[in-house]
């Protein structure tokens, strides 16, 4: 594939590189190649959840067997084609070692076990194995990632606080075994069932730490409810520390994907 004017593809790799990698893309929006591969991944999604009502599977196995062969067909060439166009990328480059390091990327092996499992449901398996792949096949929803803004925005957020939400992860993990070792301490005598052991304690801690408070175990010693007040309070704050710091890993994300996008369009007015 040539190009009969400049500025245009001169590859059919090429051409593929800027309509599968949306950062490639200088319009905005997705290229009409991109949208068909996410409306059949709304489609596979969709056929791994009918496919769990055994009223609409009994009976129609060959069509959804149908289904999921046109369905791996369609991964496998994407897959095979995001391959070959990772030479492309300046980050990649044309070399094997370079489509091996795209091949490992986070979004790469998603495509791969996406494919995978539902290379394994055509083969056929038995029973629990044949569910849980099926069930496995819902990650696809993951594969729109690439296409999406705002799931950039939460991956990138994450990212970036991603220490300060691991200190908030520890915190709570010493609140969870102290207050589960005091109700153990406390309530273990009189209510072995429900906090006869840390672990069994830890499910009562778990609920009252998280707001959740289903009432399936409670505190009966007049020490114990005190601890369970306290524990309640806390819980509180613990929910509301990640929150605050994702709201604004958020708010930073947004602005910066604001600012990226009139960059380009400033870039597009230049040209």
């Amino acid at each position: 594939m040539s190009a009969g004017h400049a500025g245009k593809p001169k590859t059919w790799r090429h051409w593929l590189y800027v309509n599968l990698h949306p950062p490639a893309r200088h319009r905005r929006g997705l290229s009409p190649l991109n949208r068909l591969v996410v409306l059949v991944i709304l489609l596979a999604v969709g056929l791994a959840i009918l496919q769990s009502e055994p009223k609409l599977y009994v009976g129609n196995e060959g069509l959804f067997r149908a289904a999921e062969i046109v369905l791996a067909i369609i991964f496998l060439a994407e897959y095979a084609a995001r391959i070959w166009i990772a030479g492309e990328n300046p980050d990649y480059g044309p070399s094997i070692a370079g489509r091996l390091r795209y091949a490992l990327t986070l979004p790469a092996l998603v495509d791969l076990v996406v494919l995978v499992s539902l290379f394994v449901t055509l083969v056929g398996s038995e029973g629990v194995v044949l569910r849980l792949v099926r069930l496995i096949r819902i990650i696809t929803l993951a594969k729109l990632g690439r296409y999406s803004s705002a799931l950039n925005a939460i991956g990138s957020a994450i990212h970036s606080r991603r220490y300060e939400l691991m200190m908030s992860l520890v915190i709570a993990g010493i609140l969870l075994l102290v207050s589960s070792t005091l109700l153990y301490m406390i309530e273990g005598e009189g209510q072995p069932d429900d906090f006869g052991s840390i672990p069994r304690a830890m499910w009562w801690s778990i609920a009252t730490l998280t707001t959740v408070g289903y009432g399936d175990a409670v505190p009966h010693t007049v020490i114990g409810r005190i601890l369970a007040g306290f524990t309640a309070v806390t819980g509180i704050g613990l929910i509301a520390m990640p929150t605050g710091i994702l709201a604004a890993a958020f708010s930073d994300a947004l602005q910066r994907q604001r600012e990226e996008r009139e960059a380009r369009a400033r870039n597009r007015e230049d040209r």
